[in-house]
């Protein structure tokens, strides 16, 4: 198999419902972007959600890092490439390319996922799913931003709550992975987006939390223009981490 054939190409629009007071694609609606491909990639090659739900397995998000040169204008349409980097027995890393409508690449993310099974809640051995196939389509193309790293608080004051409602649960039952992205982005004042953009954005995801559950965020500036992000239960279980770099 080429290499080109690895990778799948998606094409989008930046929807006027999906961009900010900037008129540019929100941080959330291109994440959400980024996991529909990776869902239409891995259904394309046999390893989507329609199939692995037969024997009751899914695929959940552990960790994305996303960087962007510049976010894609109102009405513009824009691609994104995905493709499958390393398989390792419990988890996949799965990269991104952000293209213009010039075909420039404005953006790269990279993302970490685990197989599990829906009834015990433990992950699938991927080198042994289907005969290990999925290491077929491992492909080396470039994707030149870091890898996601530690992100480490170091503050114990609380900025914000809320509970967990009707619109933050997802089809699985708990709390979507993009409205934490979201809620995440709506802690800093409005002045922050006019002066900065986001040059750097990670999640990682740690527990699941629940309709109903309180949660409660806490932030850190680790340096100028740095921010380090967790979100906790109300039991004080550490939910995900997120680290947020403006310029």
């Amino acid at each position: 198999m080429s290499e080109s054939n690895k990778v799948g190409r998606y094409k989008a629009i930046a929807e006027p419902f999906h961009v900010d007071f900037n008129g540019r694609l929100t941080m959330g609606v291109l994440g959400n972007h980024l996991l529909n491909c990776a869902s239409f990639h891995a259904t394309e090659r046999g390893f989507g959600m329609m199939n692995l739900n037969q024997n009751n397995y899914t695929w959940v998000l552990s960790r994305l890092a996303i960087e962007m040169e510049e976010m894609p204008y109102q009405y513009e349409e824009f691609t994104i490439e995905t493709w499958v980097e390393n398989v390792y027995r419990l988890f996949t890393d799965r990269n991104y390319a952000i293209l213009n409508k010039e075909g420039r690449k404005i953006g790269y993310a990279r993302s970490i996922w685990a197989m599990i099974d829906m009834n015990t809640r433990k992950p699938i051995d991927l080198l042994t799913l289907h005969g290990g196939k999925i290491t077929e389509y491992i492909c080396d193309a470039p994707c030149p931003i870091d890898k996601p790293s530690r992100i480490k608080v170091g503050n114990d004051e609380c900025v914000a709550k809320l509970t967990a409602k009707y619109s933050d649960i997802d089809v699985n039952g708990h709390f979507n992975s993009i409205r934490y992205i979201e809620h995440i982005l709506d802690l800093f004042p409005l002045e922050t987006y006019k002066t900065k953009r986001i040059k750097r954005f990670e999640m990682a995801y740690v527990a699941e939390s629940y309709f109903g559950n309180e949660l409660s965020f806490f932030m850190s500036e680790s340096c100028d223009n740095e921010y380090h992000l967790e979100i906790k239960k109300e039991n004080n279980e550490l939910v995900c981490r997120s680290k947020i770099i403006f310029e």
